[in-house]
């Protein structure tokens, strides 16, 4: 994947997008970042390419929306892929 290859927030539907299958690594990319407790500026400058300085409010939108469709991947998302999975 490129840096470019991201919407500066996914599609969020009570299903699982394309976009979601697509961008799978990147959001546990994010999720991780998350979790070891990384500054969000660091996470979106490394993940997503953004620069916090120059562009703050669109990095702040790509880190926040992207970690919460990320989140919602681990409590409802799954399910769908783990459904997939059996067909």
């Amino acid at each position: 994947m490129t840096k470019p290859d991201f919407l500066d927030e996914p599609p969020v539907r009570a299903e699982l997008t394309d976009y979601d299958r697509e961008h799978m690594k990147l959001y546990m990319r994010v999720l991780d970042a998350a979790a070891d407790g990384a500054d969000w500026r660091e996470a979106v400058a490394v993940i997503f390419g953004i620069d916090p300085n120059s562009d703050p409010v669109r990095a702040r939108r790509v880190a926040d929306s992207h970690l919460a469709r990320a989140r919602w991947m681990t409590e409802h998302g799954y399910r769908q892929l783990l459904r997939e999975g059996r067909e």
